[in-house]
């Protein structure tokens, strides 16, 4: 019986990449996404699909009984890889807008991986895959929503791995650098849909925000989302996985600089490579 693999955000990016990378090589995959139209468009292209919104208790229910319903109870692997970045200075994120990043981000993931685990406690074996990014242990301006959605998916992560030592369950962090994807536009929406820009002690540096959010090109280092695949099956087959799986140069970059260089001179680099 091949692996099966549970994948959330599969509508576009790197979770239909891997939906589609893993599903090529042979991995019985059960894609999820929020939207029902593209649900149906996921399973018009051969894969096995269904309706998971991570805001939703019982949604996250139903696409795991649709799955163990296929499998006799069965997963293997869980890549919990949905989630989306919420742009805007710290001051100016309303309670209903941080609420609403970590319900995606952190709540809604977390509450499916604690579903899951007592089918992969049964089992004495498992992987449960986080989508990280480098912005889950380097901060950067104008992205603290998403940073501390990241940082707390770490935390919750390192602190899972301690606790689950002795079940066979396998915790692995993969933490990408700039992919080339829908994120950019994604956040886009969601900055002009919360953050009140006119009104903004912030109002002048908005301006280079929604540049950036709006350019065509990519960012320096930006890899295809064939890369977070590649880390992926890694991930997923090495008998020894590592706990952190780095994607791109700046990810590897600041792994190092943030044990080498003190605060002060990491706060000068995070400000300039947030521009």
């Amino acid at each position: 019986m091949s692996q099966t693999i549970l994948i959330t955000g599969c509508s576009s990016g790197i979770g239909y990449t891997c939906a589609h990378g893993l599903h090529k090589l042979g991995y019985t995959v059960f894609a999820t996404c929020k939207d029902e139209v593209d649900v149906k468009r996921l399973q018009s292209e051969g894969l096995h699909a269904h309706r998971l919104d991570l805001c939703e208790s019982e949604s996250l229910q139903s696409a795991l009984q649709w799955m163990l319903a296929k499998t006799n109870g069965h997963i293997d692997v869980l890549f919990n890889n949905g989630a989306y970045g919420q742009p805007g200075a710290v001051e100016d994120l309303s309670r209903n807008v941080l609420k609403e990043q970590f319900e995606t981000n952190v709540f809604g993931t977390q509450e499916l991986t604690n579903l899951v685990i007592p089918y992969m406690r049964k089992q004495g074996s498992g992987r449960i895959i986080y989508n990280s990014s480098i912005l889950g242990f380097v901060a950067m301006s104008y992205r603290g929503a998403y940073n501390a959605s990241k940082f707390a998916i770490e935390g919750l992560a390192d602190t899972l791995r301690l606790e689950l030592h002795e079940s066979g369950i396998k915790v692995v962090l993969i933490e990408p650098g700039p992919i080339r994807s829908q994120f950019r536009q994604n956040a886009l929406a969601k900055f002009l849909a919360n953050i009140d820009q006119e009104h903004s002690a912030h109002k002048d540096i908005y301006a280079k925000t929604l540049s950036r959010l709006q350019k065509s090109g990519d960012a320096p280092f930006t890899l295809g989302t064939d890369a977070v695949l590649k880390v992926l099956i890694q991930a997923i087959e090495a008998k020894k996985p590592k706990i952190r799986y780095g994607v791109t140069f700046p990810t590897k970059l600041f792994a190092v600089l943030k044990r080498i260089f003190p605060t002060w001179l990491m706060d000068t680099i995070a400000r300039k490579a947030s521009e």
